[in-house]
């Protein structure tokens, strides 16, 4: 049985050590939860791709042991930051709310899956499948040095996966795909008061990125996701007020549904920079294709059914940022992502996760490991 105050007690501990990301280094609490997942009894293994990046699997083992079903939170977080009003590795408690560092994303989920895994070692649990705990290092950038290389190199093999970050009792079943990129513009150096003999590269960026918003592709349709979007994060260029600018280099963020693909948008915004100059160059900085899962699928149908059995009703979404589930697909792995942390609170000054639905969603997590079927 799910032990409220020592789940507690665990998500407290957890935000107490700090594994922000920057400047990232999992090695203290990874120990933390290898020595905790040893002490029930569960073969533990850690797996470091840097020094200090590392990443814990634990395994429960069931009556079938060729079938095996993932539930993987991180260890990582963003910094901190500034304008907190309590220490954000307090682990404070106020209003049936804790606060700190990570509370929902992933701290909190992290303790869910800890406790739920002692619970079941507890009760004498015997699942009809084994469990992999995958507790991994550096999501919060791009999972490089985390779940990424587990599953290429075939160091994390399963069967479907539950991802646990996200908020509210959600149910993740599909998201957006994303393009991150630079683009350098290349323009003629001159003096600034002489502006006709150069070519500025920041008026060239400005009118690129002027036509890209104006004309950017109407998207598709989708039940749980709004239309795609682009977001210009970067820019910055020249050399010197009194100069005209010779290059300018700008970042753009894609996000774009299901059914549509990254060589598409890639097509467009070359097509629009064409427009204002040949000289350019694109640095791709990552893409990750869009994820989709039916929502009958075995994975959705017990996960729902284990929220029913403690009264919460199902909320099936879509996510609009990326989380780690499409790395599955790439991998031919059924999966979802689902959480307990509260929605619009990861990254925020005074992060916290509501107490009660941290235990009902440990709760609801046992009980869908007890229940589930392949």
């Amino acid at each position: 049985m799910v032990n409220k105050k020592r789940l507690l007690k665990l998500a407290q501990n957890l935000i107490r050590i700090d594994s922000q990301n920057p400047p990232g280094d999992e090695a203290k609490i990874a120990l933390f939860v290898k020595d905790y997942l040893k002490a029930l009894g569960l073969k533990v293994k850690i797996f470091e791709f840097e020094k200090k990046r590392a990443n814990i699997l634990a395994y429960l083992e069931g009556k079938n042991k060729k079938r095996s079903l993932l539930v993987t939170p991180h260890l990582d977080t963003v910094p901190a930051g500034k304008n907190w009003k309590v220490s954000p590795f307090a682990g404070k408690i106020f209003k049936n709310r804790l606060y700190g560092l990570g509370a929902t994303d992933c701290k909190g989920n992290l303790a869910s899956a800890m406790e739920a895994m002692n619970s079941l070692v507890e009760d004498k649990a015997i699942l009809d499948y084994n469990v992999i705990l995958a507790a991994t290092a550096d999501e919060e950038s791009g999972s490089r040095l985390g779940l990424m290389p587990l599953l290429e190199r075939g160091l994390l093999r399963a069967d479907a996966a539950v991802v646990l970050d996200a908020d509210d009792f959600n149910v993740i079943v599909t998201q957006k795909g994303l393009i991150h990129l630079k683009v350098k513009i290349e323009g003629k150096r001159a003096h600034g008061a002489y502006p006709w003999l150069g070519i500025n590269a920041i008026d060239t960026a400005i009118d690129i990125l002027r036509d890209l918003k104006n004309n950017f592709p109407r998207s598709s349709k989708n039940k749980y996701l709004k239309p795609a979007t682009l977001n210009i994060g970067t820019i910055k260029g020249g050399d010197k007020v009194n100069v005209v600018a010779d290059w300018c280099e700008f970042e753009l963020d894609f996000r774009f549904l299901p059914g549509e693909s990254a060589k598409e948008y890639l097509r467009y915004l070359r097509k629009a920079i064409r427009k204002y100059t040949q000289k350019f160059t694109i640095e791709i900085q990552g893409i990750q294709q869009p994820y989709s899962i039916d929502r009958q699928h075995y994975l959705v149908h017990y996960f729902n059914r284990a929220m029913r059995r403690f009264g919460i009703k199902s909320r099936i979404r879509g996510s609009e940022g990326a989380t780690v589930i499409s790395f599955f697909q790439d991998q031919g792995i059924p999966a979802i992502a689902t959480g307990f942390g509260v929605e619009h609170c990861a990254h925020a000054a005074n992060e916290y996760v509501n107490i009660k639905n941290l235990y009902q969603g440990t709760r609801v997590l046992e009980e869908f490991l007890k229940i589930y079927r392949f």
